[in-house]
């Protein structure tokens, strides 16, 4: 792509070698480490679900059980496939038994370690079939319909009740969204096991669950194919359960996931070791379900200012991009996050947005880029709101966005109603239609505002990230640099789950979803 801003290659490359070497940094700690997430996740990948009497997860069950007896080094998978062996049961007959306190895995006699590594892949390999077969699922539909050019109008859902959510969904695929994400209830992103089961309740979102993703999945194929369209799902596995999440995903077909590296640290206080290790699992599954991931650099301007802070933004989606491609994860799915948030008081700053929108296109150029809507400015004047949504909305199809989260007019005064999200349809549809081919026929000036602020923005991320490749990027965060938010290395939530590798240490999925691909 021939750069309209001039930007400089070297710079580009510059900082793109560091982030590389940030990630390559971290990734050490994370090939030495598991955490009860993964350990979970991998339960959940040999078909374990459901709950014993008192309502616990049963991979939660297994996982605790093994970490009793001083197991989880070695990896869950080992002690389920040695207890299937052990039993002639399946993986999920055995947990029911741990569950019901028959079983205790560790105490088992131990067999052959090739011998259970090859019961446990015998499992692990259906499953992987299973999540391929989701993947062709989806392409056949692609195939079928027809997929859209250009950006895919994303809305959000979440009453709290996935029966309301799925009526909601649907309304809004026949007024024109592309993609529905059910916004995960407050504070799922803090619970260390995933709910069980369809669910009816929720404050500010639905909870995340297996079975409300394949009512969901359900919903929207049915929709879909009504309307001779694919509508994609998006959920959130990011939090303390980011692995499961991912893995229900990757199992029930969804197509889009919020899944970030530093998001949990920065904005949940969750254990920096804990999140570093639990995303680079969750990548690898969400890059061999074809799932287009959503990092969350919006919200470094829900907290920072968007002029100033703007550097940290590019510097998060380069190391988002580098932990990406170590998990396997293409170009192509990688929903980098940026935001339209600049105070509409600051003088040009629709050329700021401007600048910083083609910028990422730019130096992402395969990335499906996830663009998000102006929240922070939003007053509760809906006239206004209104026409601060369709500047954004003017952003996007001239810089080429990918996933446009509708701004709905009505933020800062309550959810929205479906009214408000067909409005804010018909603006977007309106003006990627009047402007379609806006972006192809401009260019910009050489040396003026746009040109000089990205190469201001450009060289303080490189600067940026130059200082986080010698500190390394644990430092980094304790250091406040991302957002102006501190985190400890031995704080925040989930770092009792965080588990030092033995060398023996087994999980299949890591070996049949990436494979050679890292």
């Amino acid at each position: 792509m021939e750069s309209k801003l001039n930007l400089n290659l070297e710079v580009v490359a510059k900082a793109r070698k560091s982030a590389e070497n940030i990630a390559k940094d971290t990734q050490t700690f994370i090939d030495k480490h598991t955490t009860v997430a993964v350990e979970r996740t991998i339960c959940r990948l040999l078909g374990i679900d459901g709950v014993d009497e008192f309502g616990v997860p049963l991979p939660n069950v297994i996982v605790e059980n093994i970490k009793a007896g001083n197991g989880l080094s070695v990896g869950a998978a080992y002690y389920i496939g040695n207890a299937m062996l052990n039993t002639g049961l399946s993986a999920q007959e055995v947990a029911e038994k741990v569950g019901a306190g028959e079983i205790e895995l560790t105490k088992l006699p131990m067999k052959d370690a090739f011998e259970v590594q090859m019961e446990v892949n015998k499992v692990a390999k259906e499953m992987v079939a299973r999540v391929k077969a989701n993947r062709a699922k989806r392409e056949e539909y692609l195939a079928e319909f027809g997929d859209k050019t250009g950006p895919y109008l994303y809305v959000i859902v979440a009453t709290g009740n996935i029966y309301e959510d799925i009526i909601q969904a649907k309304a809004a695929a026949k007024q024109g969204a592309d993609i529905i994400a059910v916004i995960r209830t407050t504070g799922q992103s803090l619970l260390d096991y995933v709910p069980y089961g369809a669910t009816t309740e929720g404050f500010g979102g639905t909870f995340a669950t297996q079975e409300n993703f394949r009512l969901m999945r359900a919903a929207l194929d049915e929709v879909g194919e009504e309307l001779g369209r694919y509508i994609r799902l998006c959920n959130y596995c990011s939090g303390l359960c980011m692995p499961e999440i991912a893995a229900m995903g990757a199992i029930e077909r969804l197509d889009v996931m919020l899944n970030d590296a530093l998001y949990g640290i920065l904005f949940r206080d969750i254990n920096m070791q804990r999140t570093i290790v639990d995303q680079y699992f969750s990548r690898i599954i969400n890059g061999y379900a074809g799932v287009i991931i959503n990092t969350g650099e919006d919200n470094y301007l829900t907290t920072a200012d968007a002029v100033e802070e703007a550097h940290t933004v590019l510097a998060s989606q380069f190391i988002n991009e580098q932990f990406a491609l170590f998990a396997g994860l293409p170009e192509e799915q990688m929903g980098l996050g940026h935001a339209f948030e600049i105070n509409p008081n600051v003088e040009n700053g629709f050329l700021y947005e401007l600048a910083q929108a083609q910028m990422a296109r730019e130096i992402f150029p395969k990335a499906p880029l996830k663009y998000m809507p102006p929240t922070k400015f939003m007053t509760g004047d809906i006239f206004k709101g209104q026409v601060q949504d369709a500047l954004f909305n003017m952003v996007t199809i001239m810089t080429g966005q990918k996933l446009h989260l509708l701004g709905m007019m009505t933020e800062a005064i309550h959810t929205p109603f479906m009214s408000d999200r067909a409005i804010a349809i018909d603006n977007a549809q309106y003006i990627f239609n009047t402007m379609k081919d806006l972006g192809d026929e401009l260019t910009y000036k050489k040396g003026g505002i746009m040109e000089k602020r990205v190469d201001e923005v450009l060289n303080k991320a490189a600067d940026l990230l130059s200082e986080i490749e010698k500190e390394g990027l644990f430092r980094t965060i304790e250091q406040g640099k991302f957002a102006g938010i501190k985190r400890p290395l031995n704080g925040g939530k989930g770092l009792d789950g965080v588990v030092e590798k033995e060398a023996n240490y087994f999980n299949p999925f890591i070996e049949l979803m990436l494979g050679g691909n890292r």
